[in-house]
């Protein structure tokens, strides 16, 4: 079986969305696209300016946003009628298939917020699907916990702790862990997958090559294998994030993302005409 080593080192740029709220993107910027994975906003500040405008009502189709609140507080509403208010540790999974307008705004006037936005791919048969909207609670996510880590397991599984997104179709792994210092982190991943790890905080030695020290808040995508391992050379926190490419060509527009430029065209033709949300 062959070792997972470090493929590209990936600072993120500085970007705002929303009405202003300041971020650090990295996929969707470079790399362009991780199949199956569009995009990856890291969200965090104490300055309250930096994040009061939220994220007014706004349209998608074709895609799924993962949001995974680190700390703090938005409220969800979408056009299914689905409201939810995310707090620390919360995740929200979004399909937004053939078309959802939502909104994310912040329920709190001061105060840390830190999160994480990931768009996954959706292939052509599900892109025009019905809307879901998933809630998971913090407490309803399992965690592996041992003197080495701490693993809260978002998709896929560790040991006895399972996510509790299963069956979907690019078989995604998304874990939060702690490592302690001069511990490891040993897991397996399906060589068919592409994989990457985000650094939050500390600082870590990935594979058994050498490669250039990382810092906070940076991308790492990872080569394609099976044995990955993870030594933190200080206490450290990551995400580790992986799914089965989809293999499809793809169109951007804005918050659309489907096969054809005709099919982003027709996108904003029923977003103007009043027609998007069925």
């Amino acid at each position: 079986m062959s070792n997972i080593e470090v493929k590209q080192i990936i600072d993120p740029m500085p970007a705002s969305d929303g009405a202003g709220v300041k971020l650090k993107r990295s996929i969707g910027v470079e790399p362009d696209y991780f199949d199956p994975f569009l995009m990856l906003d890291e969200f965090g500040s104490e300055n309250k300016d930096d994040y009061i405008g939220g994220f007014p009502p706004h349209p998608h189709r074709g895609i799924e946003t993962v949001t995974y609140m680190l700390q703090g507080e938005f409220e969800h509403e979408d056009s299914t009628g689905a409201k939810g208010r995310m707090s620390s540790g919360d995740v929200q999974w979004m399909k937004t298939g053939g078309g959802i307008i939502h909104s994310e705004m912040p329920t709190m006037s001061e105060g840390k917020l830190h999160g994480f936005q990931l768009w996954v791919n959706m292939p052509a048969k599900y892109k025009m699907n019905k809307p879901e909207y998933i809630y998971i609670d913090a407490k309803q996510m399992q965690i592996h916990k041992d003197n080495d880590k701490k693993i809260k397991v978002i998709a896929g599984k560790f040991e006895n702790a399972e996510g509790p997104i299963k069956g979907h179709n690019v078989e995604p792994v998304y874990f939060d862990i702690e490592l302690q210092k001069n511990k490891e982190f040993n897991f397996d991943l399906p060589s068919t997958h592409n994989s990457f790890i985000y650094l939050i905080e500390g600082e870590i030695k990935i594979g058994e090559q050498s490669h250039d020290s990382v810092k906070d808040s940076t991308l790492i995508l990872l080569t394609r294998g099976e044995k990955l391992k993870v030594s933190g050379l200080i206490k450290s926190k990551f995400l580790l994030i992986s799914g089965k490419p989809i293999g499809e060509p793809i169109a951007r527009g804005g918050p659309f993302v489907m096969n054809t430029k005709e099919e982003i065209l027709k996108a904003v033709q029923d977003y103007h005409n009043g027609t998007f949300v069925k």
